[in-house]
């Protein structure tokens, strides 16, 4: 296992110095779910919600968490995101939160991704909660992510 690279010889945290990395395209893909009741459930996928339409408002919360990452993370750099994107899939009570980041620079979008994932997660809990305050949210984990000194990554669960 490599070195944390977040921390200097004196074991403090610093922001990682990537002035000297090369551009590429970098992309990750993070996803995670919130399971809620059946009637909560209902409300959300027909549109049924008093606040209005749950996905839609989750799904520009998350795109504008991915690109507040930097300022809510406090070592993450500040990026140009060329693409984020959320996407849900419906479950049996549950909804799926998936989303794609994407930027040509010198550090990855994981954390972006997974921010997005989060603030999209969150928003459906924070629309629904007058219905059901039980939701939980699981499996939120990075997917998949491409370019970089490290190469590419894909999740393989156990």
């Amino acid at each position: 296992m490599s070195e944390f690279t977040h921390f200097n010889d004196n074991k403090e945290a610093i922001m990682v110095d990537v002035s000297g990395k090369t551009d590429t395209v970098r992309e990750a893909l993070a996803t995670g779910k919130i399971y809620m009741s059946r009637e909560c459930f209902e409300m959300v996928v027909n549109k049924k919600m008093e606040k209005g339409d749950v996905l839609s408002v989750a799904r520009i919360a998350g795109i504008m968490g991915a690109k507040k990452t930097s300022e809510l993370v406090p070592l993450c750099h500040m990026l140009n995101l060329t693409k984020v994107e959320i996407e849900f899939e419906e479950g049996d009570c549950f909804i799926t939160a998936n989303c794609r980041a994407k930027t040509v620079g010198k550090t990855g979008v994981e954390m972006e991704a997974l921010t997005g994932v989060q603030v999209a997660l969150l928003t459906i809990y924070d629309m629904c909660k007058a219905i059901d305050k039980s939701m939980h949210m699981e499996d939120i984990h990075l997917c998949k992510k491409s370019g970089g000194k490290s190469g590419d990554f894909s999740y393989r669960s156990e």
